[in-house]
């Protein structure tokens, strides 16, 4: 196993993982944004507040995104079972 490999298998990962968690983490982005602006105009400085309205977008986002997520995970780790043998040689 060169090095160029295992560059490359990390490489595959840590995309697999920002494409897999990327929509989660902007719509906790805009959630986030849209609270402070919202507590910034009413000038409400409740700590939940902030929390809260992310915490459901990101489970809604988990409910709408949840299939998609599985298969991307589920074809990178087949990806890697099926590749298994350039792995460990």
């Amino acid at each position: 196993m060169s090095s160029e490999f295992v560059i490359a298998l990390a490489e595959r990962g840590v995309y697999t993982l920002l494409i897999v968690t990327g929509p989660l983490l902007l719509l906790a982005l805009v959630v986030g944004l849209l609270v402070s602006i919202f507590q910034a105009t009413t000038q409400i400085q409740e700590q939940t507040l902030a929390f809260i309205p992310k915490i459901i977008a990101v489970f809604v986002g988990l409910v709408f995104f949840g299939p998609w997520m599985l298969v991307r995970i589920l074809e990178f780790t087949s990806n890697i079972f099926n590749n298994l043998h350039t792995v460990i040689s």
